[in-house]
């Protein structure tokens, strides 16, 4: 690929999501160009920078950020590195594209945010939901006021990735590591519920390990999981609509992703049974009220202008884009950090609520 003189030379810490999807996007967007990766043992590094002809490959990542050809750092790696890998990166004035959940605690977000301020540095949080067509037009007919005064929404996201009780054990396990359901799919979800319906004013987390235990990868032995891989929510908005929350990562033939607006004047219906691939599949349903619902085709102009085999790709170059747009204008562009930071709040009143038994109340920002 040939890479323009105002290219972004961007590279890449994580060699799973990083290396399946961050990878192969920083190489199909025009403006960005990945040149070097992290891997905590070299050899890795170099195996994989060698296949996707990068030219740099470090374990160390204070060197990666320190090179002069590093313009900006995409960290996909395990939650409880997010930090001090981007704080890290920051403070050596580079851009940052942040998997979520951004860091293990908000004040731990709040400090990045601080810190990219200071830097003048750009920080963007990969919320892909934002980004996928059927999604931005539900939340075009929501601000067209379709359904009216809403009364309920529903939302259950129900996978199968960790229902098979053989799959080792790894971070995913530990709650210590930011594993589990809340982290993986409830920050994407918390995310979701600010941008569409607006903030939380309080709520009320059971979190359960279906899974106990776990192969270690090392000795076959089982090892015990400490981290939630089902969490029922409660919200209430600040606006007094109740909010009901499913999520699990161990249900064989889940039903999939789904999100249910009902108001006084008519339903909103998104959803997708797509196990394959979370972000293609989904469909939207409307009905004005007491009307049969019927499927709304979505608008060309918001469609992806490519399909990929790993729908992941095509959300993600989206994220990028805004991240570059943001990087030239010198401003945040949401999904950004400020965004992250409200999903991780309610990431820790979730564990607060569960620990206590209680519900808890969202502080005032």
């Amino acid at each position: 690929m040939t890479y323009s003189t105002n290219t972004l030379g961007v590279a890449i810490a994580g060699t799973g999501f990083g290396q399946k999807i961050h990878l192969p996007v920083l190489q199909q967007h025009h403006r960005t160009r990945p040149i070097a990766l992290y891997h905590r043992q070299i050899q890795t590094a170099q195996a994989i920078a060698q296949r996707h002809q990068l030219p740099y490959a470090f374990d160390s990542f204070e060197e990666m950020v320190a090179l002069p050809a590093v313009q900006a750092v995409m960290i996909s790696t395990p939650p409880f590195l997010h930090y001090t890998m981007a704080q890290t990166a920051l403070a050596a004035g580079k851009h940052v594209l942040l998997e979520k959940p951004v860091t293990m605690t908000v004040q731990e977000a709040i400090a990045l945010e601080h810190l990219a301020a200071k830097t003048g540095a750009i920080v963007a949080v990969d919320f892909e939901f934002r980004m996928v067509p059927a999604w931005q037009y539900l939340a075009e007919l929501l601000a067209d006021d379709r359904v009216g005064q809403k009364r309920l929404i529903k939302i259950d996201w129900m996978a199968s990735s960790r229902a098979d009780a053989s799959r080792p054990w790894n971070w995913y396990a530990q709650r210590s590591s930011g594993g589990g359901a809340l982290g993986a799919i409830g920050s994407h979800t918390f995310d979701y519920i600010h941008w569409l319906f607006g903030p939380v004013r309080r709520l009320f987390a059971h979190l359960v390990t279906s899974v106990p235990a776990r192969p270690d990868p090392s000795s076959g032995q089982l090892k015990p999981v400490d981290s939630d891989d089902i969490c029922q929510l409660l919200l209430e908005l600040t606006d007094g609509t109740p909010v009901q929350v499913c999520l699990s990562s161990t249900t064989y033939q889940g039903r999939g992703h789904w999100v249910e607006v009902y108001g006084d004047r008519g339903t909103l219906i998104l959803g997708s049974d797509n196990q394959a691939d979370y972000i293609h599949g989904f469909k939207l349903w409307y009905a004005p009220a007491g009307e049969p619902l019927q499927e709304l085709p979505i608008p060309d102009r918001l469609a992806f202008p490519q399909t990929y085999p790993d729908g992941r790709m095509a959300a993600v170059l989206r994220v990028v884009d805004r991240w570059v747009q943001a990087i030239d204008q010198g401003q945040a562009i949401a999904p950004s950090l400020h965004e992250g930071i409200a999903s991780q709040q309610l990431m820790d009143l979730a564990h607060e609520s569960h620990d206590r038994g209680q519900w808890v109340t969202v502080p005032d920002a």
